[in-house]
């Protein structure tokens, strides 16, 4: 299948403080047309940043230092100006951002926010785009969406104005939808409605989704593939199945090691010891080789390439060299793989 989108040897730096962090080290992926990626790390692994790329919302002191990001015949990487990127952000690619109070403007009314972006990416008449946000709010599952157009956010709960964002997002009709942590900021309930509604889009709007999520039991309702991405790079991706049940990187196996419900009653939940890597420095070898327990001599000399496992399924370790020692998965995460646990 050609792919919708696609990340080519992707580096992004930042200056902080007269210094250089590397945020995205070289990063290769491939989006495909209708499917649901699920991307996830921890906190500063450069999930977000990687997603910013495409919509050019990178900081003011970010910059893409080299590579390609090819969409729609052009190379989304050589874009400077706004003219530019208003050919591509909220049209092509939207994102839903994770905190849906701060990105709503508390002194507009719900409607005139969505038909300002309707506007923007339309040209269209005040009172078709006025008809299109009625729809928009109905198709995210707002009751009255005449009445409650002209409202303003603070009248809103919050999983309300999480659905609010999301019909600014499908307004325009992107064929791109980014969510940022979409669920984070509501409850158990909540969240699965808000998935739910995305899922419902998605179908009806022919969407190709990218979800950047801590969480695992959104990625396992959610995704067709999942990217682990470690230190600014993608250390292992492949299906849903693929990633839950037959992981191969040893910072996947420890992720997956940390989910609650692979605890042991009256024993410390698992945590991954140590912290991530400072990106202000050159990273040699592996990036996860100083918290891996099962690390390799090579792991601190020579950064691994990837190895594949099937068709769908990729990792970067040494592990997966012929030459290198066999080394079972955690317990636990064999667990997983016999299906013992319920993600």
């Amino acid at each position: 299948m050609e792919s919708i989108l696609s990340v080519k040897n992707l580096n992004v730096k930042f200056r902080l403080r007269g210094r250089v962090l590397h945020a995205i080290r070289d990063v290769s992926l491939d989006l495909f047309p209708g499917e649901s990626l699920a991307i996830v790390g921890e906190s500063g692994s450069g999930k977000t940043v990687l997603t910013k790329t495409f919509i050019g919302l990178l900081d003011a002191n970010g910059w893409v230092d080299s590579g390609e990001i090819l969409y729609g015949g052009h190379n989304l990487a050589e874009f400077k100006t706004e003219p530019q990127w208003r050919t591509i952000r909220g049209r092509e690619i939207a994102m839903v951002m994770q905190d849906p109070m701060t990105s709503l403007n508390p002194l507009k009314t719900i409607g005139a926010q969505i038909i300002e972006a309707i506007l923007l990416h339309q040209h269209v008449s005040h009172e078709e785009a006025h008809r299109q946000m009625i729809e928009a709010l109905s198709a995210v599952g707002i009751a009255e969406p005449e009445r409650r157009s002209r409202q303003y956010p603070h009248e809103f709960s919050g999983g309300m104005r999480q659905r609010v964002v999301i019909a600014i997002a499908v307004a325009c009709r992107p064929k791109i939808l980014i969510c940022d942590e979409p669920t984070t900021a509501l409850d158990v309930t909540i969240q699965a409605q808000i998935l739910e509604l995305i899922k419902i889009l998605r179908q009806k709007l022919h969407l190709t989704c990218v979800y950047i999520t801590h969480d695992f039991g959104v990625v396992a309702n959610v995704a067709d593939r999942i990217a682990v991405m470690y230190a600014g790079d993608i250390v292992e991706i492949g299906s849903c199945e693929e990633i839950f049940y037959d992981p191969r990187h040893p910072y996947t196996w420890a992720l997956l090691s940390s989910l609650p419900q692979l605890g042991r009653r009256g024993e410390p939940l698992y945590t991954i010891q140590g912290a991530p890597p400072n990106l202000f420095q050159e990273i040699r070898g592996d990036a996860f080789a100083p918290r891996n327990p099962h690390a390799l001599k090579i792991d601190f000399e020579e950064r691994p390439p990837y190895f594949d496992v099937s068709e769908t399924h990729k990792a970067r370790t040494w592990l997966l060299d012929p030459r290198a020692p066999r080394l079972d998965p955690p317990e636990s995460v064999q667990a997983l793989r016999r299906r013992e646990v319920r993600v």
